[in-house]
């Protein structure tokens, strides 16, 4: 697995004329501002990755199916098959560098007659991701906030509080878009920063202060179940905290028409990202492990937000659990900015390629460079995810589901396409400068067949017994999605929807 440049790097103006050519043969016009270096790239990708704080924001579920076993053994498991699914997406990104990422991978790779069709699709199933984990992360976000305040004040928090300030995220994630586009590439390498000291302050600070540490046996072995099904079941369930955990790592593909040196670029943040994530969420959750308290006291923590009840059984101190919990709430806070911009340029390169109602409007660029019509609408779609909290006390494990399983059947049918070609002889050999060689078929295949038994899973219900109010509604949003997306696409999608021009056409580029 390698990566070669295409250009000096120094001769920056052929580096823009060359991503702008590669732009240009996939049948597009560079309208974005190319702001974004590597390490920018890096930042604005780790910093929705960002695995170490999204675990905790998900520490519930995996203190419910399995506990600390089950929560590190299980990030371990699927943060190996996740590589597979990261170079491979890496090598298609190089090939293709487009905002659409997945969908326009799959336009140009799978079979001619249906690619169309399944393109349509998989972009429906990418943008449900996308917006739904950014709804899910406002959440995440808020829950920090007033767990903090909690534990402080000491108030019981209502449902209503949560969904008012998760509202109050998405407005400043919406405003610092449209108005602030060009803080974008520097507040990224600023939360890389802030992100990585965070993360050392808050491992040194829990393991110096917390002196009644768990013992190895119970972090590594000592198997806990508080669903009410069979171990095994729950062993199963947990797995979706790590899937949450590591998901989003597409996020450069999708910003690869504001990157520098994209084909070169892109496809090193979306690995470097899965990487930095694989080992910080690896050690904090045995970190966490070891200073866990009881497990029913922090499960069911008046803050709402297990780690807080960790971190405060740590250091035993409210304004050192606070400082903690605050300095988490800033990357969480960042990140719903990152997942605003993302789910934007998803939204964005769709309307551009008629995938979308309105996609004329949709598609609008303003004088700032910024598919500003494309944030409205990513915000509002956020903002109606997170009033599903209102109707149901399962809707956060909802979303989680419904945003991780958008994610991963948009991974899953570019692999299916990729494999596809391969055998197929269509495309044996992808023309970007990140090659996996002859590794690559069988990191497809890997990553594809893990990418479907987790979107099987993230349908399971959660609790039991099985009730209105516990019932996970994944199954009845994909099917939802499904329907939608084949009436747009009987009534406009089959007659308007374009997609990229086929990938032939970059051989030339790439030589």
């Amino acid at each position: 697995m390698s990566t070669s440049p295409t250009s000096d790097p120094e001769k920056k103006v052929e580096v823009f004329d060359e991503d702008d050519a590669v732009l240009a043969q996939l049948g597009y016009t560079q309208e974005l501002k190319r702001s974004f270096g590597l390490v920018g790239m890096v930042g604005f990708s780790f910093s929705i990755v960002t695995s170490w704080t999204a675990l905790s924001g998900v520490l519930i579920i995996g203190v419910e199916t399995g506990g600390p076993p089950v929560m590190i053994w299980g990030w371990l498991a699927v943060c190996l098959f996740t590589l597979s699914v990261a170079y491979s997406m890496a090598e298609m990104c190089s090939a293709y560098p487009l905002a659409g990422g997945q969908y326009s991978w799959v336009a140009i790779l799978a079979p001619t007659s249906w690619a169309r069709g399944f393109s349509y699709i998989c972009g429906w199933f990418m943008l449900i991701g996308v917006l739904a984990m950014g709804a899910t992360n406002n959440f995440i976000a808020t829950n920090f906030v007033l767990g903090t305040a909690q534990l402080n004040y000491g108030f019981t928090i209502e449902r209503w509080h949560t969904v008012l300030i998760a509202y109050l995220v998405t407005f400043i994630a919406m405003g610092s878009n449209i108005f602030f586009p060009h803080i974008l590439n520097k507040l990224s390498k600023a939360i890389l920063a802030w992100n990585m000291l965070s993360f050392v302050v808050c491992l040194a600070t829990i393991l110096a202060t917390n002196d009644h540490k768990q013992s190895p046996e119970f972090v590594f072995g000592d198997f806990q179940n508080f669903t009410g099904w069979k171990s095994s079941y729950a062993v199963v369930l947990g797995l979706l905290q790590s899937a949450y955990g590591m998901c989003c790592y597409d996020a450069p593909a999708h910003m690869t028409e504001e990157i520098k040196n994209a084909r070169k670029q892109a496809p090193r943040a979306i690995v470097m990202a899965v990487y930095m994530g694989f080992i910080t969420g690896f050690i904090w959750l045995i970190a966490l492990s070891f200073c866990i308290g009881d497990l029913d006291a922090t499960a069911t923590t008046a803050t709402g937000v297990p780690v807080i009840e960790i971190i405060f059984n740590s250091t035993g101190s409210v304004a050192g659990a606070s400082t903690l919990s605050s300095m988490i709430s800033v990357i969480c806070l960042v990140a719903s900015n990152s997942l605003m911009a993302e789910g934007s340029r998803s939204v964005y390169a769709f309307a551009r390629d008629q995938g979308l109602p309105f996609s004329d409007v949709l598609s609008k660029v303003s004088t700032r460079r910024v598919p500003v019509y494309a944030v409205l609408l990513t915000g509002v779609v956020q903002i109606a995810f997170n009033s599903i909290y209102f109707g149901t006390v399962t809707g956060f494990n909802t979303i989680v589901a419904i945003a991780t399983q958008g994610f991963y059947l948009s991974y899953a049918m570019p692999l299916l396409a990729r494999i596809i070609a391969h055998f197929s002889g269509k495309k044996t050999r992808l023309e970007g400068t990140y090659s996996l060689g002859r590794y690559g078929i069988v990191l497809n295949i890997i990553g594809f067949l893990f990418l479907a038994f987790m979107c099987i899973i993230s349908n399971f219900p959660s609790a039991t017994p099985v009730d209105s109010e516990n019932m996970n509604y994944t199954s009845a949003a994909t099917g939802l999605i499904m329907l939608l997306s084949a009436i747009f696409w009987l009534t406009a999608g089959r007659h308007k929807f374009t997609g990229p021009e086929s990938g032939h056409l970059l051989e030339s580029v790439a030589s």
